[in-house]
Parts: structure tokens; sequence; C-alpha cells
């Protein structure tokens, strides 16, 4: 009878913490995401001036055009256009530093940047850890700015006062470094062409 008794309250404890932690728990997290940080809950999207999804301004997103200023270096294959499916995928390549296949791919960027007038800095060179990051140093956009402001036609000083807004700060004001926001950044450059254009 002893043994029943305990059966059962093993029982009824399993299924009150699996309700607890896979039903209330999940759903307070939920509804709380929604009302208070919809737009963070939701991916933090960024949708275009006709309300088209164009990225995360969490993720980083590959840039090549003169006009655009450049992610950080990555290992993970972007998802590209509308009808890609995310490759949920994140991470390094972790390649040891005596791997050739790593040493060529770092001189063959260094290269390419020395090609461009650039100084081959640690975050337009080196990938990250996550593969993800959605942010380069400003000392990585001031050294793309001459370039970008080259290719759109418009002074240096315009685009340093968008690089300055989209700059967040460090994490809690003390963890990591300031990073430029190259998703927001580029978009907002394409909004200013369109209002020079509307307005000249």
């Amino acid at each position: 009878m002893a043994i029943i008794r305990e059966t059962i309250r093993a029982i009824f404890i399993t299924l009150m913490l699996w309700l607890l932690t896979a039903i209330i728990y999940p759903l307070i997290i939920l509804v709380v995401g929604q009302v208070f940080l919809p737009y963070q809950a939701n991916g933090s999207i960024m949708a275009n001036l006709k309300g088209e999804p164009i990225g995360s301004a969490l993720i980083g997103q590959v840039f090549t055009s003169e006009r655009y200023f450049h992610s950080r270096p990555s290992t993970v294959r972007y998802s590209q256009g509308k009808r890609a499916k995310p490759t949920g995928i994140s991470g390094a390549s972790n390649l040891a530093a005596s791997n050739p296949e790593l040493l060529n791919r770092i001189l063959e960027q260094g290269n390419q940047l020395r090609d461009e007038n650039l100084q081959p800095i640690a975050d337009i060179i080196y990938t990250s850890g996550s593969g993800l990051d959605p942010h380069i140093s400003l000392r990585a956009a001031r050294q793309q700015l001459t370039r970008v402001a080259g290719a759109r036609g418009v002074r240096e000083d315009e685009i340093l006062r968008l690089i300055n807004k989209y700059t967040d700060g460090r994490f809690l004001w003390i963890f990591g470094e300031p990073g430029v926001n190259v998703l927001r950044l580029n978009y907002d450059l394409d909004l200013q062409d369109i209002n020079r254009q509307e307005n000249p």
C-alpha cells in the first residue's frame, strides 16, 4: 500500500513540475515578451518603407557593394533574399591557429583589404565566435567611411553623423566595446539617398 501511495505521489510531483516548467513558465515568458518587448521577442526584424522585412538588427548580414559598410567576416553562410530559408547556424570555424586553411583565409582577406587601402584590423579580418555579429568597431566603420562616401557622392561628415547615431555602447556600460550596427547604418544611408532624390 505504501508503494502505491509513494508511486502516486511521485507521478503527481512529476506532473506538477512538468506543468510548471513546460507550460506555465513558457506561457508567462511569451506573454511578457509580446506585451512589453514585442520587437525584441519577434527577432528585432527591420522592415523597409514598403513594410518588407530586410533582416534582423541582431544578426550580421553580407554587404558587398561599395555603397555599403561591410560587416565582420563570418564562417556562417547567411540566408539571402526573400525565398531563402533561415540557416539556424551559429559558430566559428574551429580551425586551429596552425591550420593552413585559416592562414590562407586571413591572407586572402588581408590582401583584399590592402587593395581597398584599408588597414587589416581584427574585426574586419577575423571571424567572430558566433559568426553572427551585427556590429563592427568604430575604427572599422571609420576605415570604410571614405569608400562609402565616395560611392554615394556625399560628404564624410554626413555619414559620420550616422555612424555615431548607430553606435551601441558597452553592455551595462562596462562589458565589451562600443560597436556600430551595420544593418541599421546601411539602411539609414539608403533612406538618406531617397530623401535627397525626393528633395534635391
